[in-house]
C-alpha cells in the first residue's frame, strides 16, 4: 500500500517502512507525528484519489532524527564594480519513518 502525503508543503509517495528527509518538523526525536493532508491511498490495483484528501485517511510518521542538509554556496558578484557577496546555507530536516498507512 502506497499513499501521496502532503509535509513543509512538499509532496511525497510513500509506502510502510520508507525512511525519508521532510522539512523541519516540531517534534522531538521519538515522537509519532500524525499526516492528515493525504492526497491518494492506494495498492496495485485499486486506488482512492481525495477532492482535494482522502477522508479519513492518515499517515503515522516517527521522528528518527533533525540535521542539516549539505551546504550550498550563494555567490553574487557585478563586474567592474568591486561588488562581491558570498554566503552559505544548510536546510534544516528531519528524517521520520513510516509506521502506518490508514485508509
Amino acid at each position: 500500500m502506497y499513499a501521496i502525503i502532503e509535509t513543509g508543503g512538499k509532496q511525497y509517495k510513500v509506502r510502510q517502512g520508507d525512511t525519508l528527509k521532510v522539512e523541519k518538523l516540531e517534534a522531538n526525536p521519538g515522537d509519532i507525528v500524525t499526516v492528515d493532508r493525504v492526497f491518494a491511498v492506494g495498492t496495485e490495483g485499486d486506488m482512492k484519489i481525495g477532492t482535494p484528501v482522502v477522508s479519513g485517511a492518515s499517515v503515522q510518521l516517527k521522528v528518527q532524527e533533525h540535521g542539516k542538509g549539505k551546504k550550498i554556496v550563494i555567490f553574487k558578484y557585478k563586474p567592474k564594480k568591486n561588488y562581491r557577496r558570498k554566503q552559505g546555507h544548510r536546510q534544516a530536516f528531519t528524517q521520520v519513518r513510516v509506521e502506518a498507512i490508514e485508509a
